[in-house]
């Protein structure tokens, strides 16, 4: 999970033409009707009962991003040089799925879309180019293939012979085993080889940079779909060491702990956890599809057999997670729906079977920016070059050709003799060593190659998905940016106005009806049981009767208020009680109580106690002052008429 992300959640608005409707304006800018319903629909995946006062909330929300941002973009945080580089790199990832023909998106959409209905269980034998002392050996390569393809073809089993030869570390224990994967899981040619390999037979080998790949189909089922979830990610930092690693452990084992108890995942997310970009919304993450996560993140999401179902904590490379399943999304087996299809064209401009025939470019950069090719002599040019790149004597002619003649243009940048020379100096051979290849040849791929590259760096100006996207990426930056600014850094370290914010409201931050406890969270029913017995006939010796579970226990002594104690219900707590077991369905888990001591009057929480709380409540004042700034920075005017065209 990164930053670039946040970009989902920001929307972008332009500066807007005659022709549309304005539905806002702040200061000297304008928002279009079309942006903002653009964002609104990308952004509001629930269900929606009153889309009037949807569109007005998520208004209101959007103009406090809008003004936020455009803050930052006249402090020059665009300037940056953290977040020009990741805008620069981020350009240089996704251009290139935007350099290929168009006309082959329905014959790939329809591919997909077969392949979308569908699941196909893996299994994966890599060999490497490289041998075992780390230096490439391709023949040596190509002779293992071969070994490998007798065994198969004598009928040995696969998952052994991946076990015994595959060069994937993983197929030790896995024995090659990848599980499901769907359209869009993995490479296209890896993809390829699967759907094109029946049931419970093994592919070709499939070349790519590294090495040889051969896939099994070993099962077939109906597509899954698509689960929506909530998380809460707390992210290991890179070099953390072992304590540190146990401490963020046992935070999360607290925050599933409570949200047993039942506190709410919502907020819990939006406190704690360390994807921002989620918890901005409450953990709620995109569509969750086959294949798009680490193995263990989507074991663990595919096993909550039910709606609210919520994980025990577990661990990815990227931290600890806790999810909650929302809700299942069956896959679209409606070949027409206008909604499926446009997902997986996008989808398609991003993948790598997108890679095929540029012709268009050129006509496209031709009819939009312009060429126009200069007059010079043929004759001289050669002459010249031959003299540059061959050494051959110069002839008169020749020389009539200088470093700065101009050859072509295209737009408003000019191609001269010198970039001619530059170009066919690294591209004049034939890639067989067949020797150089005519001069008009290389001239003709050098205006092509010119033409490709002025397409690729100017595509905001072909391409209205890509500027978006752009546009999208640099403002969800800038609008972090500037929130670390103006209100986390500040929440985080104004330590006196956290005092002060904490001494002025000292009566909000108080303990409902309390009691020290000890909460027992154990694996299965039968392990709350016996330790249950245990602890009911010596309370005072818990300590040693968690430690014969072993992992099947842990045990979290603090203060809790009564709501959050395990199957208290509507028992008064009682210092010695022993509350029964609180088994939940979803995964067999369970969990009780010992109550050391009860405090059954509300109570002052020390700052300490209620700092969590203090510095959530300093980050909504500053926000809030804030926005009241940026409105009188900027002032808003909504075209209510257009607002509520667009609500109906």
């Amino acid at each position: 999970m990164n930053k670039k992300f946040l970009a989902l959640i920001i929307a972008c608005a332009g500066m807007i033409s005659a022709s549309s409707q304005t539905l806002f304006t702040y200061g000297n800018y304008a928002v279009d009707a079309k942006e903002f319903l653009r964002a609104y629909n990308k952004n509001n995946v629930q269900p929606v009962t009153n889309k009037a006062k949807s569109i007005s909330d998520y208004l209101d929300l959007y103009i406090k991003s809008r003004l936020k941002i455009r803050q930052a973009y006249d402090r020059h945080y665009d300037t940056l040089p953290h977040l020009k580089i990741e805008v620069a790199n981020l350009r240089t990832q996704i251009a290139d799925n935007y350099m290929t023909d168009p006309d082959m998106m329905n014959r790939m959409t329809a591919e997909a879309f077969q392949r979308s209905q569908k699941d196909i269980r893996v299994a994966h034998i890599f060999i490497s180019f490289r041998n075992a002392t780390g230096f490439p050996d391709t023949i040596a390569a190509q002779k293992k293939r071969d070994e490998i393809f007798n065994r198969l073809q004598k009928g040995d089993d696969f998952m052994q012979v991946a076990a015994d030869n595959s060069d994937d570390p993983a197929a030790k224990t896995n024995k090659g085993e990848l599980g499901y994967i769907t359209v869009f899981t993995l490479p296209y040619e890896f993809e390829n080889a699967i759907y094109n390999t029946p049931t419970g037979k093994y592919s070709v080998a499939v070349r790519s940079k590294i090495g040889y790949h051969i896939f099994k189909n070993l099962g077939e089922r109906k597509a899954a779909g698509k689960i929506k979830a909530q998380q809460i990610l707390l992210a290991i930092p890179p070099g953390a060491d072992d304590a540190m690693k146990k401490e963020i452990a046992r935070r999360a084992d607290s925050l599933y702990k409570r949200i047993l108890a039942g506190d709410n995942f919502n907020r819990l997310a939006n406190a704690f956890s360390n994807d921002y970009v989620t918890a901005a919304n409450n953990g709620i993450m995109p569509d969750i599809g086959v294949g798009q996560y680490e193995p263990s993140f989507e074991n663990a999401l595919w096993t909550l057999a039910k709606d609210e179902a919520v994980s025990k904590p577990f661990l990815t490379s990227h931290g600890w997670h806790i999810i909650k399943r929302i809700s299942k999304k069956p896959v679209v087996s409606d070949v027409n729906d206008k909604n499926n299809q446009q997902e997986l064209q996008q989808k398609i401009m991003t993948d790598g079977r997108w890679k095929s025939s540029r012709d268009f470019i050129y006509k496209k950069v031709m009819d939009k920016a312009g060429f126009k090719k200069f007059p010079y002599n043929d004759a001289a040019m050669w002459a010249m070059s031959d003299s540059v790149l061959d050494l051959k004597p110069m002839t008169e002619l020749g020389r009539t050709i200088i470093a700065t003649t101009p050859m072509f243009s295209i737009g408003d940048s000019i191609y001269n003799a010198t970039h001619w020379v530059n170009y066919a100096n690294t591209y004049r051979y034939k890639q067989d060593g067949t020797g150089a290849k005519p001069h008009e040849q290389v001239r003709e791929e050098w205006i092509q190659f010119s033409l490709l590259n002025y397409y690729k760096d100017h595509l905001e100006d072909f391409s209205d998905e890509f500027r978006t996207q752009m546009v999208e990426f640099t403002d969800g930056n800038l609008f972090f940016e500037i929130m670390q600014q103006e209100v986390w850094n500040k929440a985080q370290n104004d330590s006196a106005a956290l005092r002060s914010l904490y001494e002025k409201n000292k009566k909000t931050y108080t303990w409902k009806q309390s009691a020290d406890a000890v909460l027992f969270f154990c694996a299965d029913e039968n392990t709350a049981k016996a330790l249950f017995d245990k602890v009911k006939n010596k309370p005072a010796g818990w300590r040693t009767d968690v430690e014969l579970f072993s992992e099947k226990v842990i045990a979290d002594s603090s203060r809790y208020e009564w709501n959050q104690i395990p199957n208290l219900n509507k028992m008064l707590p009682k210092a010695g009680m022993v509350t029964t077991p609180l088994v939940n369905t979803n995964d067999n888990t369970a969990s009780f109580a010992y109550i050391v001591a009860v405090y059954p009057e509300p109570t002052q929480r020390s700052f300490n106690e209620a700092k969590g709380l203090v510095i959530n409540d300093y980050q909504i004042l500053l926000e809030k002052e804030w926005d009241e700034s940026l409105r009188k920075k900027y002032p808003v005017t909504i075209d209510q008429k257009v607002l509520e065209a667009i609500s109906k």
